[in-house]
């Protein structure tokens, strides 16, 4: 039997085809799946220009540019022939392009004609408007509709998780018993839960819904027969959101893809059960000369030599806070023995995160200490993330779903310091395999308007900035601690955060 997943996004090793965690979590299953010899496709859109990259202007302003797909990419593609769909009650021809793995297979579609369809797919998350939003998602069910119905056959198909609620429109155009049917969640905030009017719906597929707008979680958390979380907390967040679907919800925490993520020196030592404390230490030492070496391109002349490196790296946008980072570089500024390597960019439509962007490379001009990494992607994270000594993670309580940068790093011997969100709490023990801050709210508090958020953020800085001069002061004064701490996130990450684990949970085999 096959497992279906459809995706808006997934990140490959190869291609522009994510913007994010969703993407990087997708891929991480997909290879996983793939080694295992499972039966496993994933269906998903091709968008001729990925997703955004960005240059500096003259001004320091950061100006978006498409990301158009690599001849390497493309070369890994195998054509499998054409579907048609009928969208706007006309035909579409979808071109099926797949990337293949063992038993495993990404089914890429990548519409032709007409000239409105093929535009649909031109960069993920990034509409001129709310109708060609619409539509490009009615193309991924309809697409994977198709796909399924003529290449994998209903009869083949053991279950198919939509991923994220851009996937749950194609419940209307593939009807099947709700336990066929699972949706994975992976955010609680609003920007993963689209909704559009009622007469669009009308129009492309002839429902009349009550509810104007129609929103899409609703839709899919409606017509599945179980609802997937990400975290243990995020359960607990969500049920005062969805009450109503409460008894189908179950929490399984995400992973990552230990075999993909983790250095082979530091791999190596752990499943020898030869990883100690001075093992570790040798071996970070040799990957500070090779981060040296690889930042130099944003930094020339960089020296880190025996210094802590501490990382904030990840999609800038509001809720994940990079502004605790940079306040305490210009609090702290030009402090020996410390690089900061910050890293991310926003969405092109995010002014917040446009400005923080501009701050993180004004940081980098300024001070001789700051690296800033503005084309942050898979191929950057897979060699920068192993080789720091100290990960940021910092998201405003009830907000950040799972993460996973951190369990990444803590998987390689480099532990956090975190505020108590996400999975974070069910992996981390303050002072043990890591460091914590804040308190564990579990409900939504709207981060620009709710008069508690502001308070919430200036108590967890003043924590946070403590307990980071804490851990800078550990690491110059008492080494064998911190890299017992090390040890520590390393023993408990490879044991309880790999995604064969989480896959184990999600199939049952």
């Amino acid at each position: 039997m096959v497992i279906v997943s459809v995706t808006p996004e997934i990140g490959l090793d190869d291609g522009y085809t994510y913007a994010g965690g969703l993407g990087v979590l997708e891929a991480d299953k997909f290879y996983a799946m793939a080694r295992l010899n499972k039966p496993y496709v994933v269906i998903t859109l091709l968008y001729n220009n990925g997703y955004v990259d960005y240059v500096f202007s003259n001004d320091n302003n950061p100006v978006p540019m498409p990301q158009r797909q690599p001849r390497s990419f493309m070369s890994k593609l195998t054509p499998s022939g054409y579907l048609r769909v009928t969208m706007k009650d006309t035909e579409v021809y979808v071109k099926v392009l797949e990337y293949r793995f063992n038993n495993a297979r990404v089914v890429f579609l990548s519409p032709q004609s007409p000239r409105w369809a093929y535009e649909l797919v031109d960069r993920l998350y990034i509409e001129n408007d709310l109708e060609s939003k619409f539509y490009k998602y009615v193309l991924l069910a309809k697409g994977a509709a198709e796909y399924i119905r003529a290449r994998v056959g209903l009869r083949n198909v053991d279950v198919i998780d939509l991923q994220e609620a851009y996937t749950a429109m194609l419940p209307l155009v593939l009807p099947l018993p709700p336990q066929r049917y699972r949706i994975i969640i992976h955010t609680p905030g609003p920007w993963g839960h689209p909704s559009f009017p009622a007469e669009l719906f009308r129009r492309e597929f002839g429902y009349r819904f009550f509810e104007d707008p129609v929103i899409l979680t609703e839709l899919g958390l409606s017509m599945s027969g179980e609802v997937i979380v990400v975290s243990r907390k995020m359960r607990d967040v969500v049920s005062r959101v969805i009450p109503h679907h409460m008894h189908k919800v179950k929490a399984i925490t995400n992973g990552v893809d230990s075999a993909r993520w983790v250095d082979g020196r530091v791999l190596k030592a752990f499943n020898e059960g030869k990883l100690t404390v001075e093992g570790l230490a040798g071996i970070k030492q040799e990957m500070a000369k090779e981060l040296e070496s690889y930042l130099s391109r944003y930094k020339p002349g960089l020296r880190i030599g025996d210094s802590i490196t501490i990382a904030w790296i990840r999609r800038l946008t509001r809720y994940k806070r990079p502004d605790f980072v940079v306040r305490f570089i210009e609090e702290n500024p030009q402090r020996d023995g410390i690089v900061f390597v910050l890293g991310g960019k926003p969405h092109p439509y995010d002014e917040w995160g446009l400005a923080m962007m501009r701050r993180f490379r004004e940081l980098a001009n300024k001070y001789s200490n700051v690296v800033y990494i503005p084309d942050y992607d898979v191929g950057v994270a897979k060699f920068v993330l192993p080789r720091i000594r100290l990960m940021l993670f910092t998201p405003f309580p009830g907000w950040e779903a799972s993460g996973t940068s951190f369990m990444k790093t803590s998987m390689n011997g480099a532990p956090t310091l975190s505020s108590r969100d996400g999975a974070v709490p069910e992996l981390i023990m303050d002072g043990v395999n890591g460091w914590l801050f804040g308190v564990d709210e579990r409900c939504l508090i709207d981060i620009g308007s709710d008069p508690r958020a502001n308070d919430i953020n200036e108590k967890e800085y003043a924590e946070f900035s403590y307990k980071l001069n804490q851990i800078i002061q550990l690491y110059y004064n008492n080494r064998d601690e911190y890299w017992k701490v090390a040890v520590n996130a390393v023993n408990t990450f490879m044991n309880k955060a790999d995604i064969v684990g989480v896959l184990k949970q999600y199939y049952k085999f």
